[in-house]
C-alpha cells in the first residue's frame, strides 16, 4: 500500500472524523462577530489555540483542515500547529482553493479557483506539514440551475487539483457540496447530487486519480433550508446510501460527509441514521468532516475570553465523541445529556 493510501484510510479511521478548521480570513471574521470579538491574527490564534490543544481530541479526530495563515502559526509554548497536532496522532491538513468565483455566462453559479501555481504551493505545504488537502467545489440548485456548465467545470477543476496533489504528496479530500440553500425539495437535491458525483467520478478518472488515495467530502441528500417539507431522518439517510451506491467507487478510502449549514445535533443524527442504515453494507466507511458543527458550541462558550477555555474545549470535546459514535452508528440523542 502506498503512502498516500495509509494517509487516506487514517483520515477515515473507525470511529473518527475531520475536524474543518479551514476558514478563511473573512469567513472567520463573520464567525467573531457574532461573538463581539475583532478578527485579530492574534485572536484567530488563540481560537486555533484552544481548539487543537483539547484534552482527547485525537481520540474521535483523525485529521485537521488548516487555512494558511493557520498552518504557519504557532501554540501559546511555541510549537507550530501541525507539530501540535502530529503529537496527538492527528494528520494536518491544509484548504489549497482559492474561493469560488462567478461563473462566467452562468449567472448565479460558482466556479472554484486555485489552480494556478497550485503544485509548488503543495509542495511547501508538504514542508510546512500538511498530509492533505482539500478543495470545495459548490453546486447552486435554483431556477435554471445547476447548468451542465457549472458541474462539468467543478468537477474538472476538482480532478485537476486531485491530480496535483497526488502528483506532490498530499491526498486529496474531494468536495463537491450541493448547497442548502433555497427551497429545493429533497427529490430535486437527490437528482442534483448524483449528477454532481456522476461528472466528478467521470473527471477524476480521465485525469488518473488514484482512487485508494483520495477520500470523498459530500453534502447529504437534504432538502432547501427554506422547503416547506423537511425530511427525517430516515429518509434523509436512504436518499443518501441510495446516491452514494450509484455513483461512489469502492475503491476510494472513505467518505467524510460535511455539515453544509446543518444544526450541531442535527448533523450528528444523520451521519447516525446513515450509518446505521448501512452497516457492514458498503464497501467504505461513512464519517464527518464538520466545521461549524463541531465549532459552533465552543465558539459561543469562548467569546474570546481566556477564563472560558476549559468549558470551550470540554463542548468541543463532547462534539467530536458525539460525532466519532454517529460514524459507528452508535449515537443515541440521551448521551447529549452526558
Amino acid at each position: 500500500m502506498s503512502e498516500l493510501a495509509k494517509v487516506a484510510q487514517a483520515m477515515v479511521a473507525h470511529g473518527k472524523g475531520i475536524l474543518a478548521a479551514d476558514e478563511s480570513s473573512g469567513t472567520i471574521e463573520k464567525r467573531f462577530k457574532s461573538i463581539n470579538l475583532e478578527s485579530t491574527e492574534e485572536n484567530r490564534r488563540a481560537y486555533r489555540d484552544l481548539l487543537f490543544t483539547t484534552r482527547g481530541l485525537g481520540q474521535h479526530i483523525s485529521g485537521v483542515i488548516l487555512y494558511d495563515e493557520t498552518i504557519r502559526q504557532k501554540s501559546i509554548d511555541g510549537t507550530p500547529f501541525p507539530d501540535l497536532l502530529s503529537r496527538q496522532g492527528i494528520l494536518p491538513g491544509i484548504k489549497v482553493d482559492t474561493g469560488a468565483s462567478d461563473l462566467a455566462l452562468c449567472p448565479g453559479e460558482k466556479i472554484t479557483e486555485g489552480l494556478d501555481r497550485l503544485a509548488r504551493r503543495c509542495q511547501e505545504y508538504v514542508e510546512l506539514g500538511a498530509k492533505f488537502a482539500k478543495w470545495r467545489a459548490v453546486i447552486t440548485i435554483g431556477r435554471g440551475m445547476p447548468s451542465t456548465t457549472c458541474i462539468v467545470g467543478n468537477a474538472h477543476a476538482l480532478a485537476r487539483y486531485a491530480a496535483i496533489c497526488q502528483a506532490n504528496g498530499l491526498v486529496p479530500i474531494v468536495e463537491p457540496e450541493v448547497l442548502m440553500d433555497g427551497d429545493h425539495t429533497i427529490e430535486r437535491c437527490e437528482e442534483i447530487t448524483e449528477w454532481t458525483l456522476n461528472a466528478v467520478y467521470e473527471a477524476l478518472y480521465i485525469n488518473r486519480i488514484t482512487l485508494e488515495e483520495s477520500v470523498l467530502k459530500p453534502s447529504m441528500v437534504i432538502a432547501g433550508k427554506d422547503c416547506a417539507r423537511q425530511a427525517g431522518v430516515q429518509e434523509v439517510a436512504e436518499r443518501t446510501v441510495k446516491v452514494l451506491r450509484r455513483c461512489v467507487p469502492a475503491a476510494i478510502a472513505g467518505i467524510a460527509f460535511l455539515s453544509g449549514g446543518q444544526g450541531d445535533e442535527q448533523a450528528t443524527q444523520n451521519l447516525n441514521a446513515i450509518n446505521s442504515l448501512s452497516k457492514g453494507q458498503l464497501p467504505w466507511p461513512l464519517t464527518f468532516s464538520y466545521g461549524r458543527a463541531l465549532q459552533s458550541p465552543p465558539l459561543s462558550a469562548w467569546r474570546g475570553a481566556a477564563a472560558n477555555v476549559a468549558h470551550a474545549q470540554t463542548l468541543l470535546a463532547h462534539r467530536a465523541r458525539m460525532n466519532g459514535l454517529a460514524a459507528t452508528g452508535d449515537y443515541r440523542p440521551e448521551l447529549e445529556m452526558n
